[in-house]
């Protein structure tokens, strides 16, 4: 995006964190304050409320949400997935990808402002402990400069407590996430020394949070974070971001009283670079790198020109166009309706998948080593392995049937019982008249019954004598 400063472009060579030597700078952005910034609180409090209830919401005996890596096993909404469901699973993640991509083409940053998790622990949660504990932006700043003495001590460890105490809250709930909370409460409950895993990996999450609210901060959406680095591949200029009005603030010039004022709106008070929570000055130009569209800066800059009585919005939500143009926003352009159509396509096919998809998948392969057998009333019987997967959270008892065949299966050992949300493993005979098959290797479908009800079929080969 154009800038359009009194300065030169020198601040795009580097992020606004490290200074020429290459060392960091740290932040101390002013506490908040205004209208966006209260939106933004109660958008919060509604995202962690939910963070942090999630995981105990259940839909028919599943948790709302689970990303179980370990057993290969993820609850989304209550359905359950199996690595089997991939192809579903990968189709999801291609539209909610795709929705991101369009998002950000219509709105910029906003999702970075507004429900990152990051943004929202660190903007609304650790940075409102630190300035309860330390004070605004110039007492903390004072505060390092300090030696160390009783008071610095006092802050500074209440501080680091108080993290570590709800980075361990986000870290347990983070695990519910992947392990579920029953076996959350049962590493809690039990003797750590029988869950040294669980018990490690709680360390180790609490660890990683505590490093970035504590000390990695912003340095998350600036360096590590690869959606703020596409950004720029992703907005153009009818994108809506938190921008400069510099036609109307430009050029700058200190307010003096008693004099006519010749320059424009923007009276360099700075304000909108001391709210920063990324250390970036807006004037600058739009689409920084750092720029997560907070709002902060908006609110800052209606303050000061309500106090010298000018419009508000000199720095507010438009597009590059708008700002340049004084064209008005719009919605529907020939690339959002692109990617609506394509994410349309997407989400009718996912939809389409998860209406047809089975309560159970069953895999059945012949018997690794084994030939065929011929019974005294002339059948062929074949010998098989089966594994099922269940996909609910229901006991299954099972019955075997040939489907669109004469011929009968017998289990072998123990009747085959799909216990909840897991796997039932078995091993059968098909025994099929001779008349039936049609050479040496024959189509057969297997049908996976639950009392009357056919859940599944699989489709596996019948190896008999050659007519």
């Amino acid at each position: 995006m154009t800038t359009h400063t009194t300065s030169t472009d020198e601040f795009r060579d580097h992020i606004s964190t490290v200074d020429e030597e290459g060392k960091r700078v740290w932040v101390y952005p002013k506490k908040p304050k205004g209208k966006h910034f209260n939106y933004r609180k109660w958008v919060s409090y509604g995202l962690l409320t939910f963070f942090f209830v999630a995981p105990f919401i259940q839909i028919n005996g599943l948790p709302l949400l689970m990303l179980n890596f370990v057993e290969r096993k993820f609850v989304i909404l209550g359905v359950l997935f199996w690595p089997q469901d991939f192809f579903i699973l990968v189709l999801g993640f291609l539209a909610l990808t795709l929705f991101i991509v369009l998002f950000t083409v219509v709105f910029g940053r906003i999702f970075c402002g507004w429900v990152c998790p990051q943004t929202i622990f660190m903007e609304m949660v650790f940075r409102r402990i630190e300035y309860a504990i330390e004070g605004d932006y110039t007492k903390q700043r004072a505060l390092d400069k300090m030696p160390w003495n009783t008071e610095k001590i006092l802050k500074k460890g209440t501080k680091t407590l108080v993290f570590l105490a709800i980075s361990f809250l986000i870290a347990n709930t983070f695990l519910a996430y992947i392990i579920g909370v029953d076996a959350l409460l049962e590493i809690i409950r039990d003797n750590p020394l029988n869950h040294l895993a669980g018990l490690g990996t709680m360390v180790a999450f609490t660890a990683v949070f505590y490093g970035v609210f504590a000390w990695f901060r912003e340095q998350v959406c600036t360096i590590a974070c690869p959606y703020g680095r596409l950004q720029g591949v992703m907005q153009d200029r009818k994108t809506v971001v938190v921008a400069y009005d510099y036609g109307r603030g430009e050029p700058r010039g200190k307010l003096r009283k008693n004099q006519e004022r010749t320059e424009g709106d923007c009276i360099d008070c700075k304000q909108c670079v001391s709210v920063c929570p990324t250390g970036i000055d807006i004037r600058n130009g739009a689409q920084q790198l750092e720029c997560i569209n907070c709002t902060a800066c908006i609110d800052a800059c209606n303050d000061i020109m309500r106090m010298i009585d000018k419009p508000e919005g000199l720095i507010r939500y438009d597009s590059e166009e708008g700002i340049a143009e004084g064209k008005p926003w719009r919605f529907f352009t020939p690339r959002v309706m692109s990617y609506t159509a394509v994410l349309t396509i997407l989400l009718v096919s996912l939809s389409t998948l998860l209406l047809i998809r089975d309560d159970a998948q069953a895999t059945i392969l012949r018997t690794p080593g084994q030939l065929y057998q011929k019974t005294a009333q002339g059948h062929i019987k074949n010998l098989y392995n089966i594994s099922v997967i269940n996909k609910t959270n229901h006991e299954m008892p099972l019955t075997l049937k040939l489907q669109g065949k004469e011929g009968t299966i017998e289990v072998i050992g123990n009747k085959l019982v799909l216990p909840a949300q897991g796997i039932a493993e078995g091993v059968f005979f098909a025994e099929i008249p001779l008349e039936e098959l049609k050479g040496l290797n024959s189509e057969i479908e297997v049908g996976v019954y639950h009392g009357d009800k056919l859940i599944t079929t699989q489709e596996t080969k019948f190896l008999a004598p050659a007519k």
